[in-house]
């Protein structure tokens, strides 16, 4: 993948549009002209807490998506109802500037289809002193070849592993292709990253952790999911088990969704990934199904 940002057509993500989305073509994204949307760059204290630490990760909230998740509880970033856009320039100086708030990382939510603009302004940033580890945190719907023209910029992979269930993908994200894009990014990612480093406060250096959000009625999919994280890459990454889903409208489509997580689903997954040997996890106790844990996306530090 080139680098050159100036008339390339659009191979960022697994969807492969093949758009000029900077001479105003729109990609599957939603995307389109220079620079990036964002919706919010600010201290955040709702990821794992190796990521959060005491004072925060340093959170830029790009906005569009290439998936089409119908649960979405980020849907005003995501489908660019809540999107200001800012030139490479000014995205590099939001870097710094999170990293002089006290920020413990810089916290990349969404970034796959803006990676060139991106390189871009970490390559900036770091000439004029910036020095946080750097987060990815992705849904996992990953090109390898974008995340090869990342290598080095990355620190962490914080990627969602949302389906081994192809027909689930199609339904819930609009990408039947999810199970096997998702397994071929994460090996990339873990080539790149194959270690968990901690700092002396336990805060995660590199390494990838790899987060499923349970959802209602699907225990079985998120069971396949830790069995083939596991069985592939062991101990070696961090697994963020999470019940924190919260129906954001009602699902004719998908009814099973219009409803939260039971106690007794999520017992039955994290049973299974004991039994399974796993004890390299971050799981969830109670208060984490609540609209709160969604940020206000008021352009904060854009």
């Amino acid at each position: 993948m080139t680098t050159e940002i100036k008339k390339t057509i659009c191979t960022a993500c697994p969807r492969k549009c093949g758009v000029l989305r900077q001479e105003g073509e729109n990609g599957f994204c939603g995307v389109s002209g220079p620079g990036v949307f964002l919706a919010r760059a600010a201290l955040h204290f709702w990821e794992e807490p190796c990521i959060s630490g005491t004072h925060g990760s340093g959170t830029v909230f790009f906005s569009g998506c290439n998936l089409r998740c119908i649960y979405c509880q980020n849907d005003a970033i995501s489908t660019m109802k809540t999107a200001k856009r800012v030139p490479v320039e000014r995205l590099s100086e939001i870097f710094l500037e999170l990293e002089e708030k006290g920020a413990h990382n810089l916290n990349l939510v969404t970034p796959t289809h803006y990676a060139l603009e991106i390189h871009e302004a970490l390559r900036s940033a770091r000439r004029r002193g910036l020095t946080l580890p750097v987060v990815w945190n992705t849904s996992g719907y990953e090109d390898p070849e974008t995340l090869r023209m990342l290598e080095g910029d990355i620190d962490v992979f914080l990627t969602d592993f949302k389906y081994m269930d192809k027909e689930l993908a199609a339904r819930f994200s609009k990408a039947p292709d999810y199970p096997s894009v998702a397994k071929a990014a994460l090996r990339e990612m873990f080539r790149q990253k194959p270690r968990l480093l901690t700092d002396e406060n336990g805060l995660l250096r590199e390494g990838i952790i790899v987060r499923h959000l349970l959802l209602p009625g699907h225990v079985r999919n998120a069971k396949d999911v830790v069995r083939y994280v596991y069985s592939s890459y062991g101990d070696d990454v961090l697994l963020s088990l999470m019940n924190q889903y919260t129906p954001m409208r009602e699902f004719p489509e998908a009814p099973e969704l219009g409803r939260r997580v039971t106690k007794r689903e999520y017992e039955k997954l994290i049973s299974f990934a004991l039994d399974l040997g796993v004890t390299n996890a971050l799981i969830q106790e109670g208060g984490t199904q609540k609209e709160s844990f969604i940020p206000a996306f008021d352009y904060e530090g854009v």
